[in-house]
């Protein structure tokens, strides 16, 4: 059986190329062909896997697009919004699958492969940890966790708390629970300091198609 061709999808480089090198041990069955840094799909593929750190979730218009481009192939959400509500509407949006970003790599290869296998009638939603385990994010070499890392990058992108609580699935609370611990870390005190100091270390959308790393 050749290769499952996979197009990886999120606003930031750091994030498609960090879950590139999660996938990497699997090239034997996924090949990512395409990275998209808020780029449509470009060639096509079987599987599109779309990350929604700092992006919309899957009930969003963005995963709308992408099934509808015919070169994304079946269109995967991965996020750790596990809603059920979000997991249908994004499923009513076109994906194929809502995954859990708790998944391992092997965990989440072999999810990619079953919906591939599967059939458009065969949507999944699959639970993993409440850590995100595998991937890479604009930050994490500061000591970022992920979350403090896409609430910082929502804040660079000028979003209120309201709607980062929106577009993340937090509740208010937990999204000044993490502005405050995020700011202890990266040593500010206010929201413009931040959104400063998220222009300077890479919290601004890129916008590009990448080569996938050589083998």
């Amino acid at each position: 059986m050749n290769a499952i061709r996979v197009a990886l999808v999120n606003d930031y480089e750091v994030v498609v190329r960090g879950l590139e090198a999660m996938l990497r041990s699997y090239s034997d069955v996924l090949h990512v062909v395409e990275l998209d840094a808020s780029k449509d799909v470009g060639q096509s593929v079987d599987v599109t896997l779309y990350d929604t750190f700092a992006a919309p979730q899957g009930d969003g218009e963005e995963v709308r697009q992408l099934a509808a481009n015919p070169l994304s192939g079946k269109v995967v959400v991965y996020t750790w919004d596990l809603d059920p509500a979000k997991a249908s509407a994004a499923l009513a949006n076109g994906a194929s699958g809502y995954l859990s970003k708790g998944l391992t790599a092997a965990q989440l290869a072999t999810a990619l492969q079953d919906l591939h296998r599967g059939g458009s009638d065969a949507p999944v939603l699959l639970e993993g940890s409440a850590k995100t385990i595998g991937g890479d994010w604009p930050g994490r070499e500061e000591g970022l966790t992920q979350r403090e890392a896409e609430v910082l990058a929502l804040i660079t992108q000028g979003l209120s708390n309201a709607a980062i609580a929106d577009r993340t699935g937090l509740s208010p609370n937990s999204v000044k629970t993490y502005i405050r611990s995020c700011y202890r870390r990266i040593g500010v005190s206010s929201r413009s300091n931040a959104v400063l100091w998220g222009i300077d270390h890479g919290f601004r959308p890129d916008r590009r198609r990448l080569a996938p790393s050589a083998e």
